[in-house]
């Protein structure tokens, strides 16, 4: 898979800025492709898929990340990239930093261990009361089960196929406020390990368009 992420080091913004970063590259490039803002540009409807191109802020830094047809684009968009503004604020990129390369995904035969960098959107309305009326082993069972539901809807995107069982265990999961489109809902934090190789800042869960569920993998 080819990844491209462009960061801009100079600028700080808060993690709920995503949205709002998504909304600026959306309005500044969505007429060339909808893979910079997933609406359906007849019906303006959102297009339900794994988004190619994601949004987020990391330790307070604006980035974007491309997968595969989005890291193409990423690329051919850089130069063109001069500044960003949000709500009404300009900010100047005097400096911005690209890199792209082919990562390789799926199962291998060590286990990797990530990290949620930001919140990790793994409940809708639906298994949320399910969810609440668990155990706590219970709860860990619930949510492994959704994270490697989380890794196939990405495999999907990418068109990769793994035969080989996913394995997942959740280590230090801590349930957090997120005020999400002004409704407040469960994120979570913490790490886990896998047998699955994955890209450092794609995302896994619900709106990883807006930087949801961005993971990191632990260095040891």
């Amino acid at each position: 898979m080819q990844q491209t992420h462009i960061s801009f080091p100079q600028i700080r913004l808060s993690t709920r800025d995503g949205h709002k970063l998504r909304g600026y590259f959306a309005r500044l490039f969505g007429e060339e492709s909808d893979l910079f803002h997933n609406h359906d540009d007849t019906t303006k409807r959102d297009i339900y898929r794994y988004p190619l191109i994601q949004y987020k802020v990391v330790n307070k830094v604006p980035m974007l990340v491309g997968l595969d047809e989005g890291a193409t684009l990423l690329i051919q968009h850089f130069l063109k990239i001069e500044q960003i503004e949000i709500e009404g604020l300009l900010f100047p990129v005097f400096q911005k930093d690209m890199k792209s390369e082919e990562c390789l995904v799926g199962v291998r035969d060590v286990l990797h261990s990530y990290r949620f960098v930001n919140p990790w959107m793994a409940l809708n309305q639906k298994n949320f009361k399910k969810y609440i009326g668990l155990n706590e082993a219970d709860k860990k069972k619930k949510l492994e089960t959704i994270l490697i539901g989380n890794i196939l809807t990405f495999f999907k995107a990418i068109d990769y196929f793994e035969k080989k069982k996913i394995l997942i265990s959740l280590n230090g999961i801590k349930e957090i406020p997120v005020n999400f489109k002004n409704e407040k809902m469960i994120g979570f934090t913490g790490e886990f390990t896998t047998n699955v190789a994955l890209p450092d800042y794609i995302g896994l869960g619900k709106s990883v368009a807006r930087g949801f569920g961005t993971i990191i993998k632990n260095k040891h």
